[in-house]
This record gives structure tokens, C-alpha cells and sequence, in this order.
């Protein structure tokens, strides 16, 4: 697997992953609101989390909890995961 790089910890935002590569859900960075609808929608460590499609600079296609969700670029940088080799 190829380092993108990685914040404190070995995590790193979801935004980075490739297609088809899997991570856990460690942390999400941003305000309650943010935090609390992400939960919600299943990103609550510590999930895993199948990155499906990813079209930078745009949206990206994950897999959590047997859902599909389209996520923003943006929102996907504030999800902090630890990359998995095997999905």
C-alpha cells in the first residue's frame, strides 16, 4: 500500500483512501452538529468503512454499515480513519 501520509496516530482523513481500500472509523473533527448527523448515518468508531468510488476533487461513494453514502470531499476530510489493507 502506498503512504498518502498521516495525522497523529496513524489515522488519516477518509478523503485519502483509494478506491476499494477499507478503514475503522477513529475519530471525526468538527462541531457537535457535524459530529452528532455523521454518527447517525453510521461513521461512529468503530465502524468500517469501504471506500466504493472516489472522484477527486468531489464526492466520494462509501460503504458503512451496509449503506451506501455520498459524501462530500469536505466532510470526508473531518472522518479520521485507520486504513486497512484487506477489505
Amino acid at each position: 500500500m502506498i503512504s498518502t501520509g498521516s495525522i497523529s496516530g496513524g489515522s488519516l482523513p477518509l478523503a485519502f483512501l483509494p478506491e476499494g481500500s477499507a478503514g475503522t472509523v477513529l475519530e471525526i473533527r468538527g462541531g457537535h452538529g457535524t459530529v452528532r448527523h455523521l454518527e447517525d448515518m453510521g461513521f461512529a468508531p468503530p465502524a468500517r468503512v469501504l471506500v466504493l468510488k472516489s472522484c477527486p476533487p468531489g464526492a466520494m461513494l462509501v460503504m458503512v454499515k451496509d449503506s451506501r453514502i455520498a459524501l462530500g470531499r469536505g466532510i470526508a476530510m473531518k472522518i479520521l480513519v485507520k486504513g486497512v489493507d484487506d477489505p
